[in-house]
């Protein structure tokens, strides 16, 4: 199998933690609002932090966010900000944890409006990622351009997310939408 550069430029002991998400989930879509969302949180978390650390704890953040539950996430109150914030698992950041409740609701409204966080961020495929960045900053906090572009990328709404070369690339072109792939020539 081939992997992309940056796979190839870690150390030996972040490689398989980083080829089991490249293999699986880096630039392939996500069907569920819920994942898409809990994608957004993880990489709002990753702002002044290293991939690396964001993989090791995902599985706690998951714990901590009720799986990423959008529904669960928007009613959060002043407890379940403490109970964060106590969470040595997940990142302690207020800001972010802020972040994500204000998110969460910002996509109860997109569900409303479109059906779901999916049909909304499809509907709005293809744009540049500027337009992206300056519509995200309009609807969802701690959203900055390399945010934007992280998360578009890992779900498969921008390129880049691999290398040309590299096998997984090959296969996420295969089993990408017909819809994405025409928007994207």
């Amino acid at each position: 199998m081939s992997y992309c550069s940056y796979i190839r430029s870690l150390s030996p002991g972040e490689q398989p933690l980083h080829k089991e998400y490249h293999d699986t989930q880096y630039g392939f879509t996500i069907e569920s609002d819920d994942e898409l969302f809990g994608r957004l949180i993880l990489e709002i978390n990753q702002a002044g932090l290293s991939w690396t650390t964001i993989l090791n704890k995902q599985e706690n953040f998951r714990k901590a966010y009720h799986q990423f539950n959008i529904k669960k996430i928007a009613c959060y109150q002043d407890k379940d900000i403490a109970r964060l914030m106590n969470d040595a698992g997940i990142i302690r950041n207020r800001l972010k944890i802020h972040a994500a409740i204000n998110n969460a609701n910002q996509i109860l409204a997109l569900q409303k409006s479109h059906g779901s966080f999916k049909n909304w961020l499809d509907a709005e495929h293809p744009k540049s990622k500027e337009a992206w960045v300056k519509l995200f900053k309009l609807h969802f906090r701690f959203t900055g351009g390399e945010i934007v572009n992280e998360f578009l990328m890992s779900c498969g709404y921008l390129p880049g997310a691999h290398d040309p070369d590299c096998s997984v690339h090959k296969k996420i072109i295969k089993v990408r939408p017909p819809w994405m792939r025409k928007a994207e020539k």
